[in-house]
């Protein structure tokens, strides 16, 4: 049994060092944007904050393809169906890519009149409206990276997306400070800099992922309802998941924002450090989705368990020294992004916020990826619903515009929510109601 543990462990730590390393890389970009425009003050930090949320809320929409495309794509590789899984993969894409332009459209139509309903100030809007369209223009290649990654962790090979995105932020920060500051004689751009950088970066990174996944993508002689309906199945309340969470997020952000552009802008780079903790927890909730995909297409539920909890634990140790790290040090951390000291002055106190709430999101997190590796996606979905709309909104509700507390109380109202999660994630994972579910056919 000790043997078995060790090599478990052993498994965990193969898939989840190289996504840990690959979503951290997908989120870089975000923070590399942020910690670049810095130095412009805190009008252009909330700006690209403003920008990227909205971009994230249009990819929320598709996230359910993503992660549909990494289950089935597992599952049917642990059952040694390649040939079904490589067509699995090949409709994915190609339903992915039409959601994508979809969403481009809407979003370069619709994203003024989303921020002014989040009522960010006027100079926040006209710095943040020519970055946002651009970065909806290249939302696509954001969208087909997630979705062709996925594809390769659902095989098992965690390498190859890394070096993907390894490549991108590289290729991202080489064009992005020329572009913003007008170095090496370039153009100074400002944000539409930071935007154009993140366009021929990702660009580049789509490029590569497309040839490494040639061999696994199969032509289907006919549509394949079958595969459509199990993507479905796990994908829909996927996406359902995200747009409950993001629509209470941008309840939460206006709420933010009522208390003016610096605290958002300490909200907004507060997140971004904070994503040092959140990635490799999401990193190990993504290992956990293939690991435990993979176990139950093969029949393996026992391996399945096994593997589920050592995922848990190395998200606690991870994410529990970081939280420490935020607690003790966070002015210093915050100083690394920004000179603002009203901006490092709120800051500290939010990190200090969400270091105590490290382990709850550790154990949610891992856990959600394991129910999603079985398909139990519609019990996350409703977790997520009570967490934010039944705790998180109401809370920081009450906290701002009936008892009119600081920004301190809105914070303060993540901690329950994640706390309520985890409950709830906790008694689903232990009934073991997830083994009836079935995904393959």
């Amino acid at each position: 049994m000790g043997n078995g543990v060790t090599q478990i462990r052993r498994a965990v730590m193969t898939l989840a060092l190289p996504v840990t390393l690959t979503t951290l890389l997908q989120r870089a970009e975000g923070i590399v944007a942020v910690f670049l425009v810095g130095g412009l003050g805190a009008t252009s930090i909330a700006a690209v904050g403003l920008g990227q949320l909205l971009a994230f809320v249009a990819t929320t929409l598709v996230s359910g393809i993503s992660v549909g495309t990494n289950v089935v794509v597992a599952q049917l590789w642990g059952a040694r169906r390649r040939l079904d899984a490589g067509e699995a993969a090949r409709h994915f894409l190609w339903l992915s890519l039409g959601i994508a332009m979809l969403l481009a459209a809407l979003g370069i139509a619709g994203n003024r009149f989303v921020m002014q309903q989040l009522g960010a100030e006027s100079a926040v809007i006209e710095l943040a409206l020519p970055y946002s369209t651009l970065i909806f223009l290249i939302i696509p290649c954001t969208i087909l990276i997630q979705v062709l990654s996925s594809i390769l962790q659902g095989t098992g090979d965690t390498k190859t997306p890394m070096y993907g995105l390894i490549a991108v932020n590289l290729l991202h920060i080489a064009l992005a400070y020329p572009l913003i500051y007008g170095r090496w004689g370039l153009p100074a751009l400002g944000l539409k800099g930071a935007a154009i950088a993140v366009g021929l970066a990702e660009a580049a990174g789509v490029v590569y992922l497309v040839l490494q996944c040639r061999p696994i993508l199969k032509e289907s002689s006919r549509l394949r309802m079958d595969l459509i309906r199990s993507i479905w199945d796990v994908g829909a309340p996927v996406s359902g998941e995200r747009i409950v969470q993001q629509a209470g997020i941008f309840i939460y952000t206006k709420l933010v924002l009522l208390y003016g552009t610096v605290a958002y802008a300490a909200h907004q780079v507060g997140l971004s450090i904070e994503s040092f903790s959140f990635l490799p927890g999401y990193g190990l909730a993504i290992a956990a989705a293939t690991m435990v995909g993979q176990s139950i297409g093969a029949g393996k539920y026992t391996r399945a368990k096994l593997e589920n909890w050592e995922a848990n634990r190395l998200a606690i140790v991870i994410m529990t020294g970081m939280g420490l790290l935020f607690f003790f040090v966070p002015s210093t951390l915050f100083r690394a992004f920004t000179t603002d000291e009203a901006v490092i002055e709120l800051g500290t106190m939010f990190l200090k916020i969400v270091a105590l709430l490290q382990v709850p999101l550790a154990l949610t997190m891992v856990l959600a990826g394991s129910l999603r590796g079985a398909g139990d996606t519609r019990f996350i979905m409703g977790a997520t619903m009570i967490g934010m709309w039944g705790v998180r909104v109401p809370l920081a509700l009450v906290a701002a515009l009936w008892m009119r507390q600081s920004v301190f109380y809105i914070w303060a109202a993540m901690i329950a929510d994640w706390t309520v999660r985890m409950g709830l994630l906790l008694w689903r994972y232990q009934s073991e109601r997830w083994r009836q579910i079935q995904v393959i056919r």
